[in-house]
Parts: C-alpha cells; structure tokens; sequence
C-alpha cells in the first residue's frame, strides 16, 4: 500500500505571502538588542560629527582655509564686526623674506603711503607662513587674503597686489575711483571670453555692479591675478576656499594658481556670477610683460605698473622699476 506523500515546503515563499507565512519570528530579546546598539551607533555618528564642528566649523578637512589653524590663525579669533565699520580698503601684499631688505622695504613704503592718503590699511605676510603642501610659493596669496580679512573684519575691500608692481597715481582712490556699483558697471568688459582670446565661457552680460564681488583684470595670456579685489563676506570666504582646495594645489598647472583660477571660474557659475573683468589699465597695466593689446600697457595716470616675473629668471625687479621709482619721488618733489 502506497501513502501520499506530505507536500514539499520551497525555501521561497509565494509572491505576497503573509509576514507570518514569509519571515521567521525574532525572538523579543534580539530585538531590544538590535535597537540598543543602532541607537548607540546613530549617536556616536552624531556625535562626532558635532565635534567636528565644534574644533572646525563645517569646511572638509585639508580644504577649507576656515577649518584649520593657517599661518597663525584660525576661524574662532575672528570677531565678530560688521563689514564696513573699518577701513574701506585694505591691500595686501605677499613678500619674500629671501628678497633684498632695501627693496622689500621700499615696496612696503609704496603701499603705505598710498593708504595713509586715502584712510587704507596694509598687511605685508611673507610666503613661506602658509602651509602650501609644496605647491608654488605664489600660491600664497590666496590664504593671505584670507588671514587679512580675519585681521581687518570690518573692512569692506581686500586689493591683493604682488610685490612686483608700484601704485604709480597715488592720488587716485580705488575704492571710489573703481569699485563703487555705478563705477563698475560702467567699466566691466561683459560676454567677452573668460580666457582670450576664444574660450567658450564668458563672462556675464547682464550683472549689476552691486552684486560684484570679485574684480580682475585679464592680459594677453589669461586672467591676471596679480592685482584683483575682493570684496569682504560670506561669497569671498567660500571662493577662497575653493580657490585654496588642496586638490587644485596638488595639480600641475602650468601657472599654478593663475590656471587654477582659470579653471574654477570658467567650471563654477556661482563664481563667474559675482565676477567683473575690467580693462588691464584700470587695476593691473603692464610696464612690461604679456599686456593686454588693447589696453593693458601701462601709461601715465594708470593707478598701477607691473613687471610681472621681474622676481625670477634672474631678472631683477629693483632695477627694472627703477625709472619708475624716479618718477614718484619727482610727484613727491
């Protein structure tokens, strides 16, 4: 006699099977134990990021200059004071403490007087005070404007200059003569390329000058950051931090931070929006190097001559801007 054999239970259950049909039961003391220990990992994670915060504040660690102590410096010694209560105006200039004393001294002297007449600051940093994880030491402007601002928190401008130009029209004020709205409107080159002379980008046709916050010049070659400005706030922190990233720091670039520049306003639209590209001679003319054509050699009654590169190739700056220096002891005279 044959029995009929009990039906095979399947390892799967049916489609929309019910729970009790389709899961095993927990037994209740694995589940505390479970809860117990995700609410213990859910609090550690939180935890440690709020002390991240806490010893930080919210920048990525190694990227933004905000997060880490810098060259003395660091996010909590910056007071809290309202921008435009300080000085309206403050130019920074990076030095180079292997440069000759006597010169060094004299571009010192050039910035000073300068913002004596008009109620200006200085801040003189050397090169070799930021951690620049050996990238080129001229990438050290970009923390020093940032140290500069933690410096002079009320100020409402921050005019980088490099070492190798002179103010050659001191009577002229930049902050009136250059970077009040109406002014900027009036001199930004708009829906031209970001990067002469045929770069698919370009800058913004329709900006008001209220909404600027960056201003640079650009000469033959690209943008020209040896003189630009930056006006003080929340926008000038985060695009010195992403200019200051350490991954951009770790490229080569051919120009360093000159084509790292290049790169993040052509890529992040949040930047190239708060940017005015203004005539070369207005900020940034040429006493010798790649000028702009159309404007960028330096004339009398431009506010600035450079000699960029003089500090390298075995050229030297002290000489090559000596006629220059002729002529502002003549103005003085």
């Amino acid at each position: 006699m044959h029995f009929a054999m009990p039906p095979r239970k399947t390892s799967r259950p049916p489609p929309y099977a019910g729970r009790n049909q389709s899961k095993m039961a927990i037994p209740p003391a694995l589940k505390n134990l479970v809860r117990t220990r995700a609410r213990l990992i859910l609090g550690g994670i939180v935890g440690l990021f709020t002390l991240l915060w806490l010893l930080g504040g919210t920048g990525s660690s190694g990227s933004s200059m905000s997060a880490s102590k810098v060259g003395g410096w660091k996010a909590a010694d910056i007071p809290k004071v309202a921008v435009g209560s300080g000085p309206p105006v403050v130019i920074v200039t990076v030095m180079n403490p292997k440069a000759d004393p006597g010169w060094t001294a004299k571009i010192k002297s050039n910035r000073e007087d300068y913002a004596k007449r008009h109620g200006y600051q200085t801040f003189f940093p050397q090169n070799d005070q930021y951690p620049l994880r050996n990238a080129p030491p001229s990438w050290s402007r970009v923390p020093a404007i940032r140290h500069a601002m933690t410096l002079h928190p009320g100020s409402t401008f921050f005019w980088y200059l490099d070492s190798t130009a002179l103010i050659m029209t001191p009577a002229v004020p930049i902050h009136t003569h250059l970077l009040s709205p109406a002014k900027l409107e009036s001199f930004m080159i708009t829906n031209a390329p970001v990067v002469p002379p045929d770069s698919v980008i370009k800058t913004f046709s329709n900006l008001k000058g209220d909404r600027i916050d960056f201003v640079v010049t650009q000469d033959k070659d690209g943008l020209a950051p040896s003189s630009f400005v930056i006006r003080n706030g929340e926008w000038a922190k985060f695009f010195l931090d992403s200019w200051f990233d350490p991954i951009y720091r770790s490229y080569n670039f051919q120009k360093a931070e000159s084509h790292a520049l290049e790169h993040i306003v052509q890529w992040h639209g949040t930047i190239l929006a708060k940017l005015a590209m203004v005539p070369q001679n207005l900020l940034n003319a040429y006493a010798s190097g790649p000028a702009s054509e159309k404007d960028g050699a330096f004339k009398e009654g431009d506010l600035v001559a450079n000699f960029p590169g003089c500090d390298k190739d075995e050229r030297n700056c002290a000489k090559e801007q000596e006629a220059y220096w002729a002529i502002l002891e003549q103005a003085k005279n």
